[in-house]
């Protein structure tokens, strides 16, 4: 085993592809998410030895607490946090959005990374070895329609990730924040609240990340020498770029 990392959001997406990267490269998992069977089937795949799940919703701040403090002994001393749970919800102009989503994004993105971080981050320290993985996005640097809270969610994640290295400075403790653009997962048909037709139509007629893409990814940038620190990676589909300004033109008559 080369060590033991905990992977949040582990079910689908970036989450389940990490897992899975690790789990082939010989890490001991320690997997959670809101789904059980997914993580079973992860855990049927490379052995109750190598993964311990935990079924956990990273809102519940006690729950989290909890599942950190009684990790089994050959779990315990986590050398890696993937913190990849998160979500958009809705993508209607501010003035329309359901403030429930947004509240439901705040908990999640924000307050779910919070929890799972303070537990980690001092068994990290005191051992003075480590790496914090957080999932950002495009969306925390680059504003789009409908975005809103997410976006803000996820720049809360960018600037909450380069504080941690300040505070981490003079400890052999990494941060990292991935800020992946469009990949298709889950991501979509979760923002839709299941609607197949409309999720799909995101990455038709492209070709999106992937979400092993972003695991091939975590995976680099965990593996460097342990002096080094890539502080922050944007990566995008070859297919996506920026656009111009947006300007609103009014039509003058007469």
């Amino acid at each position: 085993m080369k060590g033991t990392v905990f992977i949040t959001g582990a079910s689908s997406g970036f989450g389940r592809a990490c897992a899975r990267r690790y789990g082939e490269e010989g890490w001991r998992l320690v997997l959670s998410a809101r789904r059980r069977e997914p993580l079973e089937e992860l855990q049927a795949e490379f052995g109750v030895d190598s993964v311990h799940i935990i079924t956990l919703d990273v809102r519940d701040r006690e729950a989290v607490a909890a599942a950190v403090a009684s990790l089994p002994e050959s779990f315990c001393q986590v050398e890696l946090l993937v913190a990849s749970a998160g979500l958009a919800q809705g993508l209607e102009p501010a003035q329309r959005a359901d403030l429930d989503d947004w509240e439901t994004m705040v908990d999640t993105n924000i307050k779910g990374l919070m929890y799972t971080v303070h537990a980690l981050l001092p068994g990290m320290v005191a051992r003075n070895r480590g790496h914090i993985v957080t999932m950002g996005s495009t969306a925390g640097t680059w504003p789009y329609p409908g975005g809103n809270c997410y976006g803000g969610t996820k720049a809360f994640v960018k600037k909450f990730a380069e504080n941690l290295r300040s505070d981490l400075l003079g400890t052999r403790v990494r941060v990292t924040n991935i800020e992946p653009g469009m990949a298709e997962t889950e991501f979509s048909l979760v923002r839709f609240k299941g609607d197949q037709e409309r999720s799909a139509k995101v990455y038709q007629g492209t070709e999106p990340l992937t979400a092993p893409d972003i695991a091939d990814i975590v995976w680099w940038v965990t593996s460097l020498p342990s002096h080094v620190n890539v502080n922050s990676m944007e990566v995008m589909s070859i297919n996506q770029a920026w656009g111009p300004y947006a300007i609103h033109r009014e039509e003058r008559t007469g």
